[in-house]
């Protein structure tokens, strides 16, 4: 099994609030997953929703967590194959009228369904908080509704 995360279980998982009950769910979670065997994978688009804010923030604990949770799961760097995939399905929602973000806006869903996709892998799936826009390109459950088999 791949679990692919989105940013919604990131910034769960690296939440530096320990007294945040949804916080503390998610990285017993992350435990479970990655004890049974499952490869537990970060994108780096999701790196960088994530970061971006961090860094404008100056969350300097915020960014050592990230820093750690991406040395700790396997970390996925963008590449060519998946940025032309995700301009594939970009451009396929928009011509089925099914856009998940503004035509300008660069549509981090769609880069992360495109990794995700790229990365494949048996019972592949997209970890998120909201299934809706990724469960177009990819397979994509609630976080907590993954379970090992």
């Amino acid at each position: 099994m791949v679990v692919v995360l989105d940013s919604g279980p990131v910034s769960l998982a690296t939440n530096p609030n320990r007294d945040n009950p949804d916080a503390n769910r998610c990285n017993e979670w992350l435990e479970r997953l990655i004890a049974g065997g499952v490869e537990v994978v970060l994108p780096e688009i999701v790196d960088y929703e994530l970061r971006r804010e961090l860094v404008r923030a100056n969350k300097l604990e915020g960014l050592r967590r990230l820093d750690a949770f991406g040395e700790a799961v396997t970390y996925l760097p963008l590449s060519s194959a998946a940025m032309r995939r995700a301009a594939d399905l970009w451009a396929a929602a928009r011509n089925a009228g099914r856009p998940t973000a503004d035509d300008k806006a660069i549509d981090v869903d769609v880069i992360l369904a495109a990794q995700a996709l790229i990365k494949d892998g048996e019972g592949l799936v997209i970890a998120t908080t909201n299934v809706g826009h990724l469960s177009r390109y990819a397979p994509a459950k609630l976080w907590h509704d993954i379970y090992l088999a």
